[in-house]
């Protein structure tokens, strides 16, 4: 008995340094041995040109892998925060409690956020005031802003959604009420998740209006002018059209060398042409 006990602890003992042995080195989930991995998460506008950011620096880095999740600018934040991200994204300006927080603020792209309607509406523009009253459920039916006589669809995002956040602020959809601040777009609305919904949703009806990154306009939606400023990025520019907004990246101060790097790296001549494909690059 004693003999078959040894055995078995010896067994027990050899498995063990079996175990330990194939243990990985990795910094991070996902990765092989020796990798580190940087989680970037949070606005999906922003992970448009992250996606390919982080192609373009892991051809740079084989030991690196960057990984990308798109579910919107307050968890981004949130995530940069409580350290279950290495960096956040965001494409609004952060709340007052969220500055409080001690994060780093790094603008990486400047967007317009474009109202669109479907090509077939005969709208082209719209004023600051005719935009807040359809958006508040005061102007429902397109005759009463030049438009035919039919029933105004109403398209936003999400909650939590950075491109619905900084609407709201810039366009005055936003009223305090006992310390918190209340979205004011009717609860009529269609909610729709990211920006890609919106543009199909606006495609696909002829009454319908939206709003979305002016990267993602193509030719099944009609951009329309805002007190007379059509949406380009000379005129986000120039500051003359009104409804524009920073791209963000958090990090907190114990961000690792290599998500410096990588940040870098989004802020150099090459990194900031990839993000000049879909925004207005800062540098």
């Amino acid at each position: 008995m004693k003999n078959r006990m040894v055995k078995l602890f010896s067994l027990l003992t050899v498995g063990s340094m079996v175990l330990v042995g194939c243990g990985s080195s990795d910094s991070g989930s996902g990765g092989g041995s020796g990798t580190t991995v940087i989680s970037t998460v949070g606005s999906t506008t922003v992970a448009t040109p992250m996606e390919v950011l982080a192609d373009a620096y892991m051809a740079k880095n084989s030991s690196v892998v960057v990984e990308v999740q798109g579910v919107g600018s307050s968890s981004g934040i949130k995530a940069a925060y409580d350290g279950s991200a290495d960096m956040g994204m965001a494409s609004r300006t952060l709340k007052e409690e969220e500055k409080t927080w001690g994060l780093t603020e790094t603008t990486i792209a400047l967007d317009a956020i474009a109202v669109c309607v479907n090509p077939a509406n005969s709208v082209t523009t719209l004023t600051f005031d005719q935009l807040k009253g359809i958006y508040e459920g005061d102007i429902t039916n397109w005759s009463e802003v030049g438009g035919p006589n039919e029933q105004i669809i109403v398209v936003t995002r999400e909650d939590g959604s950075g491109t619905r956040g900084a609407f709201e602020e810039l366009v005055g959809l936003q009223e305090d009420r006992d310390g918190n601040t209340i979205s004011t777009i009717a609860a009529t609305a269609l909610v729709q998740q990211g920006n890609g919904a919106v543009q199909s949703t606006v495609a696909s009806r002829e009454y319908a209006i939206g709003y979305m990154s002016l990267g993602n306009i193509d030719s099944t939606v009609k951009p329309l002018a805002v007190d007379g400023v059509e949406p380009t990025v000379a005129a986000a520019l120039a500051g003359t059209y009104k409804i524009s907004r920073p791209l963000l990246v958090l990090t907190s101060d114990s961000a690792n060398d290599v998500t410096k790097d990588f940040l870098s790296f989004i802020l150099s001549a090459e990194g900031q042409e990839i993000v000049g494909q879909s925004f207005i690059p800062v540098n």
